[in-house]
């Protein structure tokens, strides 16, 4: 990835350059000392001068109006506001009038920001004040007041905070009053820049000390660099929060998220006063101290997935190779690409205008279809369609171009979203809430329905990245979660009785699924882990720790990022930004390929030859799952769990399907999936039995009144577990029961005995064989 530099022709701008603000992705606004605004049209190259202002006037900053705030244009979209050295600031309408005139700071302006939501306007002067005023411009809080000038200042992802400069510090400040701010020393020298993206949600300052640096919410640092040759004057974020630019004398960077450098341009236009990306992310432009305005693309961003490498070559070009044949071919394109993804046998490329869709097999002939807003930010692939997310809705095509629905909820900023926050498989869109980073959206992938009752699923603590497994159908989708405290969850979607969702592990940085099977990759303590059958923690806890590999220990580095998981390779980012790759056993994919097709025959033969106790214990977690007790017993034995393969031996002789199945359903740790069955089914005394020998003796009591039988068995069995105890009996709702039902052991028995000569009397039953006391 690296800049594509122009320099713009004909600017009518004659002295320094200070401040620059796009649009739309053609047109660009800009100011300086020679005390006008010109508006230039990159497609025909005109400028005009939109704004005269006066001789002793000089422009700071600009700053468009957002142009959509959840989705819904608004009617200040075409409006910016500009400050000025005289400490007013003017909300100018596109054509150059005048809209309002406020006098807000003593001395100049020297940073003014709307915010996100579109409701404030923040100002920062050399007079140390930060000020909030309303979208009309009336002064709502003198937030700040400081001894020195206050050089830069931003608004936070959510709007509910401020970050600005403070001499050498950085401050974060939170608009409630009773809210504590958070300060640190931050550079060696003067900080004169700061940008918070409110994507990705990290903090990037660079000051006179000539260093930039990145940093998170906390005031953690995550990446300074070298010393440049001179100050940072200048730095921005890509409105997606996968790159900034970075400005200085004669310099112009691209880095990375993570800090390091992806290009490095010396243009010879002294100091980069202002930097601003258009809003679909695929352009900056510059102001430059010697009256010159830099344009830049970012171009040559690269893709790959199994034998085929996709480059973004040129703005309008687009440049693939087979590695395996080395055909080669090149896509050209009427507009600018915005994005592209590849995976899943598709390419998908979307321009302002149109959205492009490719077939591995196919190059010639795209499917294309118009796209309704033109600043798409997100492209997610699943195996059958494709999730587009642009600056107001969520959706989903399919790969003939055809649109499938359009998932939605109250509050939805999808502007603000990234492929951490949002998953997609054939069947089901997870997406998490921007406003509450507990809430997770859960929709029907073919009709953008909600799951369930439409209402959001909490997780305790905020989270960072969900991520859902491809392979399998709906009932079989796992969504895997990493929240704020760096442990990793897994949580079934569609699930029957209890909520299923089991904690994995600790300390997990990156994750990846697999694209072709249930395979987990993770990051976890530095270290790269593979989980090949992650669902078995649902059934067997005893058994996770045997299903997984776990890497050396700082093997990759630290900072390390998984970028893809296609078939047994595992391709990551370490934190200086080369690329690393690591193999993974190919063994348990066949074993996943040879369950889903029920061919268990094949996969213990598998398991023979490999003679790997990580493979038995997947075999004997999916056999559990499949209630194929026969398999289960062979893979159990093989990894030596001797208590398991008497229990599964006990249940092949239950008399019953249903029996069987409930049983097998509580060997799995789900009582309550057991109980439906039971219950489903006519069983009841099974299923008091059940709760009594896990000694849940209020539910086995429940069940026993509500269906009126068994209430003396229930009694019985908890006056003889007192009486061996050595207790009394506390438990009210025992007490009231035992002074109205009389406990006479020989009648219990008899009714256990024809109970059980009942159930082996069911069709489909097997011969009776004393089972069940």
């Amino acid at each position: 990835m690296r800049l594509n530099t122009e320099y713009l022709k004909d600017t009518n701008l004659t002295d320094f350059v200070t401040c620059v603000g796009w649009l739309n992705s053609d047109e660009v606004y800009l100011a300086g000392d020679d005390h006008k605004v010109v508006k230039i049209n990159q497609i025909s190259g005109d400028a005009t001068v939109v704004v005269q202002l006066g001789e002793d006037v000089y422009a700071t900053d600009l700053h468009w109006f957002p142009k959509s705030i959840g989705g819904k244009k608004q009617g200040g979209s075409e409006v910016y506001a500009l400050t000025l050295t005289d400490g007013r600031f003017l909300f100018i309408s596109k054509n150059g009038r005048v809209e309002k005139t406020i006098d807000a700071h003593r001395g100049a302006i020297l940073s003014g920001k709307w915010s996100y939501d579109g409701n404030a306007l923040l100002t920062a002067g050399e007079d140390g004040q930060v000020k909030v005023w309303s979208r009309s411009g009336m002064l709502r809080s003198t937030l700040v007041s400081l001894a020195v000038p206050v050089y830069s200042a931003v608004w936070s992802p959510n709007s509910d905070a401020v970050l600005h400069t403070n001499g050498k510090q950085l401050c974060i400040k939170p608009l409630q009053p009773t809210a504590k701010q958070n300060t640190w020393k931050a550079h060696e020298g003067i900080v004169l820049k700061v940008d918070w993206n409110s994507v990705n949600n990290l903090i990037i300052s660079g000051g006179e000390d000539c260093k930039y640096k990145v940093w998170d919410v906390y005031g953690r640092q995550l990446y300074t660099s070298m010393a440049h040759d001179y100050p940072i004057t200048s730095l921005a974020w890509c409105p997606n929060g996968s790159v900034f630019a970075i400005g200085s004398y004669n310099t112009l960077r691209l880095c990375d998220k993570s800090g390091w450098s992806h290009s490095l341009e010396k243009p010879n236009t002294g100091s980069l006063f202002n930097i601003a990306w258009s809003n679909d992310g695929t352009q900056l432009c510059a102001a430059c101290g010697n009256s010159e305005v830099i344009v830049s693309n970012v171009i040559e961003s690269r893709l790959e997935w199994k034998n085929f490498e996709v480059v973004n070559s040129q703005p309008k070009h687009i440049f693939v190779r087979d590695v395996l044949s080395e055909a080669k071919e090149n896509l050209d394109f009427r507009d600018r690409v915005v994005k592209f993804a590849l995976a899943f046998n598709h390419l998908v490329v979307t321009t302002p205008a149109q959205c492009y869709i490719y077939s591995t097999q196919n190059w010639n002939t795209p499917m294309i279809f118009d796209l309704k807003s033109g600043s798409v930010s997100l492209i997610m692939l699943a195996e059958k369609h494709f999730l587009l997310v642009d600056d107001s809705s969520f959706q989903v095509y399919s790969y003939e171009g055809r649109l499938i629905s359009t998932p939605r909820y109250n509050g939805m900023r999808p502007d603000l979203m990234n492929e951490q926050i949002v998953a997609t498989s054939n069947d089901t869109i997870v997406i998490r809430d921007r406003n509450d980073e507990k809430a997770l959206y859960i929709f029907e992938a073919l009709n953008g329905k909600p799951v369930g009752d439409g209402k959001p699923v909490k997780h305790p603590v905020e989270i960072v990245e969900i991520s859902l497994n491809q392979e399998g159908s709906s009932t079989n989708r796992q969504l895997a979660i990493i929240d704020k405290n760096r442990d990793l969850y897994l949580r079934a979607i569609r699930h029957f009785g209890a909520e299923q969702v089991v904690k994995l592990t600790t300390m997990v940085s990156s994750m990846r699924w697999n694209d072709t099977c249930n395979i987990l990759a993770t990051i976890s303590d530095h270290r790269l882990s593979v989980w090949y059958h992650p669902s078995i923690a649902y059934i067997d806890q005893d058994l996770v720790r045997k299903t997984k590999t776990i890497g050396e220990q700082g093997e990759f580095g630290k900072d390390v990022h998984i970028m893809r998981f296609v078939n047994t390779y595992c391709t990551m980012r370490r934190g200086d930004g080369a690329m690393c790759s690591s193999s993974v056993s190919p063994h348990p994919a066949f074993l996943h390929k040879y369950v889903n097709e029920g061919k268990w025959d094949e996969a213990l033969r598998l398991c023979r030859f490999v003679k790997e106790d990580s493979l038995w214990a997947c075999l004997a977690g999916m056999a559990a799952s499949h209630k194929e007790l026969s398999t289960a017993e062979i893979a159990y034995a093989a990894i030596e769990e001797v208590e398991k393969v008497q229990y599964i031996n006990f249940i092949k002789e239950i008399p019953t399907p249903e029996g069987r199945n409930a049983a097998m359903a509580i060997f799995c740790g789900q009582t309550q999936d057991a109980e439906a069955i039971l219950l489903q089914s006519g069983l009841i005394y099974r299923a008091i039995q059940m709760y009594l020998d896990v000694y849940n003796w209020d539910r086995a009591l429940e069940i026993a009144v509500k269906h009126k039988t068994h209430v003396d068995t229930v009694l019985g069995f908890r006056e003889r577990y007192m009486k061996k105890c050595n207790k009394k009996e506390q438990n009210k709702k025992f007490l009231q029961f035992a002074q109205g039902v009389q406990v006479d052991w020989e009648k219990i028995n008899a009714k256990i005995e024809m109970e059980i000569e009942k159930e082996s009397e069911r069709p489909n039953a097997k011969p009776y064989n004393n089972v069940g006391r």
